[in-house]
């Protein structure tokens, strides 16, 4: 089948389309076809060597996290999905005609491919990091990096959580963060004193998705490390700050994200969607960082 293949690490040109052998689904996942994949920033870190560069990799491999298209197998004891259903998902190598998924949940009606392949990393993550904080409805939350796929979704859904929410973001993207319904202010230094003028009564936790350093501010603004939840600041451990990176079980977490998309309740937004061939674009365009919303692979 084609894909988006790297043999080798390095700059996004390392990225090609080539031909590798088709997946097949198993015990508990099912396949698709693929009409869309996302990009996430794990893909860039990943083919550059970022998370840790070893011997290349062992012939050609896939990049791709998640992605949404067509059922057309479905593994043993996997029930409620059939062939020719529309679904949403996570799983690996997903950056090809077809991919497997290990979490899945019905595409909303009238949702694109191109907007429902964003859905998976960024709804799933977003939820899962409100989960692991726990906060009641009423509270208040910082988001830093609230212009990013997960940023975004992350606001949406702590807003239909019945948090008070404010995002960060450059200058550029404070209105598109206000209008997701956060307060909005920028990030970097001076972050702490900046939220306590917009939060005066305090805040209950923080979520960093960007891994720039945010964390001893979130960790200041809520007195607790506990309190605090990163998904790209990996020493972030060592002062008491939740790292998290699993997805395992994500199938609820879909779900609800499905749930809120279906309600208008959420939104994650296509930047742009790339063919295959200009993978390597959409890589070069993640690593740089500015992106509102999601970037998209189509076959």
């Amino acid at each position: 089948m084609r894909a988006v293949v790297y043999t080798q690490y390095g700059e996004p040109e390392v990225l090609t389309v080539g031909e590798v052998e088709e997946p097949h689904a198993g015990p508990g996942q099912v396949r698709i076809a693929v009409r869309a994949a996302s990009v996430n920033p794990l893909d860039w870190k990943l083919v550059t060597g970022l998370m840790g560069r070893g011997p290349a990799p062992e012939g050609p491999t896939v990049p791709g996290f998640d992605a949404a298209g067509v059922v057309d197998e479905v593994g043993e004891g996997v029930t409620g999905v059939q062939a020719g259903d529309e679904v949403f998902g996570l799983g690996p190598a997903t950056a090809a005609e077809y991919a497997v998924l290990r979490a899945w949940a019905p595409t909303p009606p009238g949702v694109s491919a191109e907007v429902a392949a964003g859905l998976g990393v960024a709804g799933e993550t977003a939820v899962r990091v409100l989960d692991l904080l726990g906060l009641p409805e009423g509270g208040t939350v910082v988001v830093d990096g609230a212009s990013g796929g997960v940023g975004i979704a992350t606001v949406q859904v702590a807003v239909s959580r019945g948090l008070r929410v404010v995002g960060t973001s450059s200058p550029a993207n404070a209105d598109f963060v206000r209008s997701l319904g956060a307060l909005s202010t920028t990030y970097g230094e001076g972050l702490a004193d900046r939220v306590r003028e917009l939060a005066p009564d305090g805040v209950d936790g923080g979520v960093d998705t960007v891994g720039k350093g945010s964390v001893r501010d979130l960790v200041a603004l809520t007195g607790d490390p506990g309190k605090v939840v990163t998904i790209a600041d990996f020493g972030a451990g060592e002062l008491g700050v939740q790292v998290t990176t699993s997805n395992d079980g994500g199938a609820p977490r879909l779900a609800e994200v499905a749930g809120l998309v279906a309600q208008g309740r959420l939104e994650v937004p296509v930047q742009e969607v790339f063919p295959f061939d200009r993978a390597a674009d959409a890589l070069r365009l993640s690593r740089e960082g500015h992106v509102r919303g999601k970037l998209v692979l189509v076959p």
